[in-house]
């Protein structure tokens, strides 16, 4: 077993700390990743803070990871040692029921294991995360990392870029239509980036005008304040599609207007909603959700953002900072995502 260093909550009401811990021992399809960087994502702290109920300790976050191939099993075919990768928010499932057959392991019937808070099959307890200096995965759940790509901006897109792009592709997002994605944060701004890619005419929806020419930045035609009636009415009835990537409890029905007959609102945010019908059933409109996506989409994800040179826009840290972090991310104060600097820890 390998002794690796982290941090972790012990508890729903600490800040992290330092943590050893050791990862399993290599299987003949295992992969060991010298992690590099690690993004930082408003997930790690609804779980270190329980919000979601399910938490247990000490758990070590991070899944947005980024690393180096230093060992594998005598049976992997897909990496080699040197082998720049990324290990997203999964890091096994059972493979045998029909969402992973379909390569929707997200969804797995059984329950996929993701990659930190999940009970562990092989050492017990939970699996432990990316705020850590290695971590141990089997090949299928390894993702490969282009070199054309700013490497520490890359992190983020395991779990904001899979978590927009997903959608995006589901909906078959493309030329001619009018995207809004409501939320300028560490997933907005990858579904602006993301959407405008595909072709489509993007709108900011959010409720801060001072965010309109960084939106535009990132590659939106047009901002909409969502607290300005006037503007909402004139936009009524014009969207194609509306990507929800809000991450904290709010209400829904101000936005159903602005959908054509027969649209979709996606919501991404694991969070509470409002909503009243009457929204919904004049215009048959939808309400969806949306998780991640499974390997191979994650992984086609990728390659589409080596295609076009999309990263997240990212601030550094060390993992010694990772508590004044957390507090700004709580504050929406980072523009747009944390990265960290796993490389000054080891």
């Amino acid at each position: 077993m390998s002794n690796t260093k982290g941090y972790a909550a012990y508890s729903s009401s600490e800040e992290l700390k330092p943590f050893d811990f050791d990862r399993r021992e290599m299987g003949p399809k295992d992969v060991k990743v010298e992690i590099d960087y690690c993004g930082v994502c408003h997930s790690d702290i609804h779980t270190a803070h329980n919000d979601w109920g399910m938490s247990e300790y000490p758990i070590v976050p991070g899944h947005e990871i980024i690393g180096h191939v230093t060992a594998i099993g005598a049976n992997v075919s897909k990496f080699k040692e040197g082998d720049l990768v990324g290990v997203g928010c999964l890091v096994d499932s059972c493979g045998e029921c029909p969402s992973c057959k379909d390569d929707l392991e997200q969804f797995c019937f059984n329950g996929m294991v993701m990659t930190y808070g999940s009970p562990d099959p092989v050492m017990g307890g939970v699996t432990h995360g990316g705020y850590s200096t290695q971590i141990v995965v089997t090949e299928d759940f390894v993702l490969k990392v282009s070199e054309k790509l700013d490497t520490k901006k890359v992190a983020p897109l395991l779990c904001a870029g899979i978590t927009t792009y997903s959608p995006l592709k589901h909906w078959k997002v493309g030329k001619g239509q009018k995207v809004g994605i409501i939320g300028l944060g560490g997933l907005g701004h990858m579904g602006v980036k993301f959407a405008a890619a595909m072709g489509a005419e993007v709108v900011m929806i959010t409720t801060s005008p001072e965010k309109g020419e960084d939106a535009k930045r990132l590659g939106a035609k047009d901002v909409l304040i969502s607290k300005d009636t006037e503007e909402m009415a004139a936009h009524a009835g014009t969207f194609d599609l509306l990507l929800n990537t809000i991450p904290v409890e709010h209400d829904l029905n101000p936005y159903l207007p602005l959908l054509k007959v027969d649209k979709t609102m996606i919501v991404v945010g694991a969070t509470p909603v409002q909503l009243h019908s009457m929204g919904l059933v004049f215009g048959r409109k939808s309400i969806a959700g949306s998780l991640i996506g499974g390997l191979k989409e994650t992984q086609e994800m990728m390659d589409f953002c080596a295609e076009h040179n999309i990263v997240s826009d990212v601030e550094m840290i060390n993992l010694e900072d990772i508590n004044k972090a957390w507090e700004r991310v709580m504050k929406a104060d980072v523009k747009y995502r944390f990265v960290i600097d796993m490389k000054s820890f080891r």
